[in-house]
């Protein structure tokens, strides 16, 4: 590579080098046609192409998408020209920071003018520079496996800040100081969390350092920014890696209090298991058991499934140690943090909900539930049945293999019961045997709380018997409407 330089970290092998090499090779090949297209009309309208950041380090890693970025030194207004004859489809969203979107056949392509970009020391909002030179545009980038470019059409591999020997050797490095870096955007601390959880790297010590040292520095960061952060971190493929990354610098202490504060402190008369260790596990234990992709809503249930317990932590006169009704305390505490952050009201929902049940199927020991508990159950989680299951099974951590095999045998006996009742009786859809307009009727009583009432009643006993006959209903809504006077 032309790039070397004297640094003291540490070389990888040619063997390594040229392994990602061969892999850039073949991922840029399939993207040749399109990018060398829009490179051509670029170079015809005076402009220079590159390919850059994570497009290069994804194509490196054998892992480059759809996605592609570029940078320019074309201003905005002479992309848009360039590219609304070209792209199937335009937007403008970005372009106040430069940057112009468009889709060709199966690409989502964004170009962005070379910039520089700098945080006021109060503002939450990044000042944006245009440079004149694609060195000026890497050197301003977050880390150096993000500092690498491929000039286009020529193909040629631009990496001033030795990116591609961190990116074999699997470290996050910052182009130019740690200080400058996250000084220029503090959110970069917490984007280096989350690439150490996307790519399974290791952060350089000096830039740990710093995380921790400027931790504080995040504070003037949007709250919609950090949350978007989090989310990619959580549903990444290491997100325990991340995760302690924040807690050790001191960033969740800004971010997600609630992470660190299970780190309850430990005596010798009072035992019980490390709730911040048995966190991570349940999360990276619910991950394993997705289906379909990382599922955002599970993997923050399992995140916060137990931040209530440091408040209701209690120490027994036996030696033991409750954590009474701390699923409750921990919705309330879900639902407050879920929105400081910023999260939508129906993503709040859906986690507050999965924290407050998570404990629910404690209670039924060997198979002791009615069909009306078992009833409950189902109607309680709702849509989110699915996901309680899967909260339910991770949450088991113990390392009493007969325990964690009865538990197990336990939840499979529910889940059995809940299958057989819901093809007796649409378990999903519990509804009361008789609707509103059928109960007005009968009452003759027009709309109103006593319908409400009714109605209320009428699902109790359903979830309670089971389905009823016409008759018995009508005659359990009359018996119970002349106890109302």
């Amino acid at each position: 590579m032309p790039n070397a330089n004297n640094d003291s970290h540490t070389t990888p092998s040619t063997n390594e080098l040229s392994h990602v090499q061969r892999r850039a090779v073949s991922e840029l090949l399939r993207v040749s046609p399109v990018a060398d297209d829009l490179a051509r009309r670029f170079k015809e309208a005076g402009f220079s192409l590159a390919l850059v950041g994570g497009s290069v380090r994804d194509a490196l890693l054998g892992r480059l998408g759809n996605d592609l970025d570029f940078t320019t030194d074309a201003r905005p207004e002479d992309v848009l020209k360039i590219v609304r004859p070209w792209a199937d489809a335009v937007w403008e969203v970005g372009i106040a920071f430069g940057t112009v979107g468009c889709r060709k056949s199966d690409f989502d392509i964004e170009v962005t003018t070379y910039r520089s970009e700098a945080y006021d020391r109060t503002s939450r909002k990044p000042e944006v520079s245009y440079g004149d030179s694609i060195e000026q545009d890497l050197v301003r980038r977050d880390f150096t496996v993000n500092a690498m470019a491929v000039a286009l059409p020529e193909k040629e591999f631009i990496d001033p800040h030795n990116g591609l020997e961190d990116l074999a050797a699997r470290i996050l490095r910052t182009p130019g100081t740690p200080e400058e870096s996250f000084s220029d955007d503090p959110l970069r601390m917490m984007r280096a969390a989350r690439f150490a959880a996307q790519l399974d790297f290791e952060v350089a010590p000096e830039v740990v350092e710093a995380m921790t040292e400027m931790s504080g520095r995040l504070e003037i960061v949007s709250a919609e920014r950090v949350r978007d952060e989090l989310n990619k971190l959580i549903i990444s493929d290491h997100p325990r890696k991340g995760l302690r990354l924040l807690v050790d610098t001191g960033l969740a202490t800004l971010v997600l209090p609630e992470l660190p504060a299970l780190r309850l402190e430990r005596d010798e008369h009072h035992r019980h298991k490390d709730v911040y260790e048995h966190t991570l596990t349940v999360l990276e234990q619910a991950v394993d058991l997705e289906e379909n992709g990382p599922d955002l809503v599970l993997r923050l249930a399992a995140l916060l499934h137990d931040i209530g317990k440091p408040r209701t932590r209690r120490f027994e006169k036996d030696g033991r140690v409750s954590f009474h009704h701390h699923e409750v305390v921990g919705a309330k505490m879900t639902k407050s943090r879920m929105t400081k952050l910023k999260y939508s009201n129906e993503l709040v929902k859906d986690v507050s909900k999965l924290v407050e049940l998570h404990l629910r199927f404690h209670g039924y020991g060997t198979g002791e539930w009615t069909d009306s508990a078992v009833r409950r159950y189902v109607r309680d989680a709702g849509p989110l049945l699915d996901r309680l299951h899967k909260l339910t099974r991770s949450d088991c951590t113990t390392r009493n293999k007969r325990k964690a095999n009865a538990l197990s045998r336990a939840y499979d006996g529910l889940e059995e019961r809940i299958a057989q009742l819901q093809e007796q009786e649409a378990l999903d859809s519990i509804r009361p045997d008789l609707d509103g307009n059928q109960i007005m009727e009968i009452l003759g009583v027009g709309p109103g709380p006593q319908i409400g009432k009714a109605y209320k009643h009428m699902l109790e006993l359903r979830l309670e018997n089971g389905p009823m006959e016409p008759e018995a209903a009508v005659a359990a809504l009359k018996e119970w409407w002349a106890t109302q006077g």
